[in-house]
């Protein structure tokens, strides 16, 4: 935490902040200078993914929160899920980013929808971070456009033979598990989708490409490919067709969770922002006190303050039991765009120093775009909330 601003920005938050959510941030802190800031930049250049980073993390509980003690999780609730996204985000995108996409999509969807021995089966071991997971939505020609995916079942006996590929996939390469989005019915069918949980190791199945990316370089982003791959009916999450139905839940819940990544980047972004400018001297005096930077310190601090308060609003709805498709495509939607804007503000406020490597400015910058790309781009939430809105 740097400055005396932010200081004074997050005591203004604590309505928001319970004990545990402090105990959660003082923690993650700690294990952020032990254990990702020595590393980060290390990992963004040769875009390794830490995989031991994410088993320190499930030693802490961190990378099944939402996931009842009973199956080996933390048993918290959104509220202490988005301190957790925002907190790691603060320090690394990347990290951040792998958290998420674990804890509330491929675990986030067994936890919804899986049946008890499901459950038990896999639960344990993605909550204690023994194993990573993957979730594949995505394919090369539909991204927004789901219900034209390619990626198809067809059912032989109590199997189904899966064919095709998924694109874009956090953990890819690397999950343990994945549960994975094809098509069973006919195109343009929303009741034509089903999920599997798939393993590693299932004959037929493997991670493909691994992308070159900007920004999140220590997430692993891959294909996943299916070739003639044999699921037993038994991995079937719900029932069949009931697919397209689940991934959108869950993608409301997801949307929570980028815009809690987003609102730890953009922290991020300013606190280093803010220290810089107490540091730096131009004119013979520190450049916070010049008007044209305090400003942009006020104008990021304020957005940020507001993507806070919608964050945790559609957190609170969903804890509730709440739908929370527009409240998810609000946060979602101002919070990556308040981060982007933030980030830019950041390398701005650093001159040439933002633009090399050797400050943190400039990672913020290159991750902060995923944040309105990923789990819907803002295109995606404005027409999401346009159609709330008509409702």
């Amino acid at each position: 935490m740097s400055g005396e601003l932010l200081n004074q920005m997050e005591h203004g938050m604590d309505f928001l902040m319970n004990e545990n959510q402090s105990l959660i941030a003082d923690m993650i802190r700690k294990f952020g200078t032990e254990h990702i800031r020595p590393k980060l930049m290390d990992w963004d250049e040769s875009q390794e993914f830490p995989k031991e980073v994410f088993h320190k993390l499930g030693e802490l509980g961190l990378m099944g929160v939402l996931v009842p003690e009973e199956f080996g999780g933390s048993g918290m609730s959104y509220t202490e899920y988005v301190t957790v996204v925002s907190e790691i985000g603060r320090i690394c995108g990347s990290i951040g980013l792998s958290v998420a996409a674990h804890n509330s999509l491929c675990t986030g969807h067994i936890l919804q929808y899986g049946n008890d021995e499901q459950k038990k089966k896999y639960l344990p071991k993605l909550a204690t971070g023994e194993w990573i997971g993957a979730w594949g939505l995505t394919e090369a020609n539909t991204g927004s456009d789901a219900m034209r995916m390619k990626c198809t079942a067809k059912k032989e006996g109590e199997y189904w033979i899966i064919n095709g590929t998924k694109n874009w996939i956090t953990h890819g390469i690397t999950g343990n598990v994945a549960v994975v989005l094809v098509r069973t019915g006919e195109l343009l069918d929303s009741h034509g989708i089903t999920a599997f949980i798939i393993e590693r190791g299932t004959p037929g199945f493997k991670g493909g490409k691994k992308e070159n990316k900007l920004g999140m370089r220590a997430s692993e982003t891959a294909e996943l490919i299916f070739d003639n791959c044999r699921v037993h009916e038994s991995q079937i999450l719900g029932k069949v067709g009931d697919g397209f139905v689940q991934a959108m839940k869950v993608l409301d819940g997801g949307r929570i969770s980028i815009a809690a990544l987003s609102l730890g980047i953009a922290k991020g972004a300013l606190d280093a922002s803010l220290k810089y400018s107490k540091e730096r001297e131009q004119f013979g005096q520190p450049i916070f006190n010049f008007q044209a930077i305090a400003f942009k310190l006020a104008d990021m601090a304020t957005e940020i303050e507001a993507a806070e308060l919608l964050t945790f609003k559609a957190a609170d709805l969903k804890n509730r039991g709440k739908k929370v498709t527009l409240e998810g495509a609000f946060a979602k939607y101002y919070a990556s765009e308040v981060c982007v804007k933030a980030a830019t503000e950041a390398v701005q406020i650093f001159g040439g120093y933002g633009y090399t490597k050797d400050f943190p400015v400039e990672k913020f910058y290159r991750d902060s775009k995923l944040c309105t790309i990923g789990e819907g781009t803002s295109e995606i939430q404005k027409l999401v909330i346009a159609r709330e809105l008509l409702k």
